[in-house]
């Protein structure tokens, strides 16, 4: 999972980078529908032919891996669809916002836009639209993200970690370093 991950953006100019993440932030917030979700890191030809949503088998989903890398004293908040008053003057110092799609084999993954399902693209503006943001998108495939790069301040490729969570949490938090590059630039659009 460590090595496989790519770092697609880094703060909003090279000089203000957002990675790593400070570990002894007071309050960090956690949004999206794949934060808590092993059965989404895992994707298809897991645990089922589709693969399933929810915590299903044993492992560390991409939340608990957090909870397990920062300081005792940072809270750290769940929230998996916050509407943008929500994240507004609650005192978060970042958040992290980690979409993609849901699992899937063979022609169940057609898509033809290749967009962020599951509403991840709302959950990105309404989060980074207000607060210092990574956004880490799981999929096994590049999707479409030119719409949210100028809202977000770090984006990754975490690509399918499966029950690893604690592996993207130990790259994004600076234990380990990414090492992941793509073979081929990711595309602007389809």
């Amino acid at each position: 999972v460590r090595k496989s991950m790519v770092l697609l953006k880094n703060g909003k100019s090279t000089n203000n980078p957002l990675l790593p993440l400070d570990k002894n932030a007071s309050k960090i917030l956690v949004a999206g529908t794949h934060s808590d979700n092993l059965g989404y890191q895992c994707g298809g030809w897991t645990l089922e032919w589709q693969g399933l949503s929810g915590n299903s088998t044993i492992g560390t989903t991409i939340l608990e891996g957090i909870k397990l890398v920062v300081s005792p004293s940072t809270k750290v908040v769940y929230q998996k669809n916050p509407d943008a008053d929500y994240v507004k003057g609650q005192g978060f110092s970042y958040a992290i916002v980690v979409v993609g799609e849901p699992p899937y084999a063979e022609y169940f993954g057609d898509n033809l836009n290749l967009t962020i399902p599951l509403g991840g693209g709302d959950t990105i503006k309404n989060v980074c639209g207000s607060l210092k943001c990574l956004v880490i998108l799981i999929s096994g495939r590049p999707l479409v993200i030119k719409p949210y790069l100028p809202l977000v301040d770090a984006f990754v490729a975490a690509w399918l970690p499966g029950t690893e969570g604690q592996g993207v949490t130990d790259v994004i938090f600076g234990d380990y370093g990414f090492q992941g590059k793509l073979p081929r630039t990711w595309f602007k659009s389809v």
